[in-house]
């Protein structure tokens, strides 16, 4: 009995693994190859609600309906996305009348947003490619109008990267490939659909995107995709700021900032887009705070705490101020003054290439001007800064500077105990003060003697 039925279970094994190995298998549909669950492992469990809901939702009206772009690739690469978007061949109007909780955003091109509580799914509708003499480009090639509806495979045709052209679909648990996008993804290898440099003229910001990409996800760029950026980076300067800064900051809070700038650096792309990337960089002191500064973020993202986009412009631009600074100093300017001076000159040198919020600049210069105030510790000037509303952020700058050598750390570890040091104990921590700390008193105005009335004034 034993021989027979170790022959048996010997067949039944084999005969599940030729079943499971057929079902692994990829399969066409038109263009796209399909990716079986047993294949990818991505579940439909790991979708968030609301895009399972949208999905389900337009599927049932009758339409297509998939997850797309980063989320596919996040979830492909084990990391958990930020959203799910999803692509669909309803019109904007038609996902309107499906959901009752939508609305409808966007001018060149309108795509609707689902809510579900604090869940907000973006929805698109397919895109078309754009046929060369049809485009609308301006003289560097950069494409001014693409918002024609199409379909999937049109889609997938248009997106930047690859990885990015990925179509998961929650019902059946498939992915659809238009462009090897799964094999790609699963070298960590980043590949630009189509020409890289017809590409790259369409959307010069696609460049940055590609380095953001590949330090973030620990991608490497394909040889052909990188190897036209050298060259025509000088594209970006038609890039309107407000998408550069953007970008920009889509790199600084990525979480992975660091490894994003010297993918910039690596790739000669800095230059231009900040004037601390240009010239801070190559000094020392500057480098050692920046990247103290880009680390401290990264890791407080890490630990899902908040990061304030201000308070790290005012620690990338600091060193700019600072020379501002000294210069005017030296050339015998008050101090209080000088240092406005030079926060308004960075400012405003900083603004005609990358279009800084003005809701940030108050932050910015508060967090500027106290470090000045640090350096007082006589008398009730400690007292009156801690009550300060951007004392805390002035503090953290603090330890950063104290950090990078820039000053004592001895002063970092005086206020650390200042501001948690009983009423008692804090006077004892005040230096003494200096003879020129001491305001000179004013002398009281006398009061003018009455004087009776036709009589002369005394």
């Amino acid at each position: 009995m034993d021989a027979p039925q170790s022959l048996y279970d010997c067949m039944i094994k084999k005969f599940l693994k030729r079943v499971f190995r057929k079902s692994a298998k990829t399969r066409t549909a038109g263009n796209a190859q399909v990716i079986p669950f047993d294949l990818h492992g991505v579940a439909r469990e790991q979708i968030s609600y609301g895009a399972q809901k949208v999905t389900d939702g337009l599927q049932a009206a009758g339409y297509q309906a998939y997850v797309v772009g980063g989320a596919v690739r996040d979830l492909l690469l084990g990391c958990t996305p930020k959203d799910f978007d999803v692509a669909t061949d309803a019109t904007p109007e038609e996902v309107r009348r499906v959901f009752r909780r939508s609305r409808i955003i966007g001018r060149r091109f309108q795509i609707v947003h689902v809510m579900f509580g604090e869940e907000v799914v973006e929805v698109s509708t397919f895109r078309s490619l754009i046929e060369a003499e049809d485009a609308q480009t301006d003289e560097h090639g950069r494409l001014l109008r693409d918002n024609q509806f199409g379909d999937q495979e049109q889609d997938a045709a248009r997106r930047d990267f690859t990885a990015n052209a990925l179509f998961y679909d929650p019902s059946t648990q498939e992915i659809h490939d238009f462009h090897n996008g799964y094999a790609d993804t699963r070298k960590h290898l980043l590949r630009m659909i189509g020409a890289p440099e017809v590409r790259y003229r369409e959307d010069p910001v696609r460049m940055l995107r590609a380095v953001r990409l590949s330090a973030k996800l620990g991608m490497q760029l394909d040889a052909a995709t990188a190897a036209p950026i050298a060259a025509m980076k000088d594209l970006l300067d038609n890039v309107p700021q407000a998408r550069l800064l953007d970008e920009v900051l889509k790199m600084l809070l990525s979480g992975h900032s660091v490894e994003c700038i010297q993918q910039l650096r690596k790739m000669n792309l800095h230059h231009g887009l900040l004037p601390l990337l240009d010239v801070i960089l190559e000094q020392p002191m500057g480098e050692k705070f920046v990247m103290l500064a880009l680390r401290n973020t990264d890791e407080r993202l890490s630990q899902g705490k908040t990061v304030s986009p201000a308070f790290l412009f005012a620690a990338l631009l600091w060193h700019e101020v600072l020379a501002a600074w000294n210069l005017r100093v030296r050339q015998g300017e008050r101090p209080v003054g000088a240092m406005h001076a030079a926060m308004d000159e960075v400012l405003s040198r900083q603004k005609a290439q990358l279009a800084i919020p003005h809701r940030h600049d108050a932050v910015m210069k508060e967090i500027w001007l106290l470090q000045q105030r640090f350096e007082q510790r006589a008398g009730q000037r400690p007292f009156r800064l801690l009550e300060q509303p951007r004392f805390r952020a002035g503090f953290d700058f603090l330890l950063l500077r104290c950090a990078s050598g820039e000053v004592d750390e001895q002063l970092g570890l005086w206020w650390d105990e200042f501001q948690d040091a009983s009423i008692e104990r804090r006077t004892e921590m005040l230096q003494p003060e200096q003879a020129g700390d001491k305001k000179r008193r004013r002398r009281p105005r006398k009061k003018p003697q009455a004087v009776a009335p036709g009589e002369p004034p005394v």
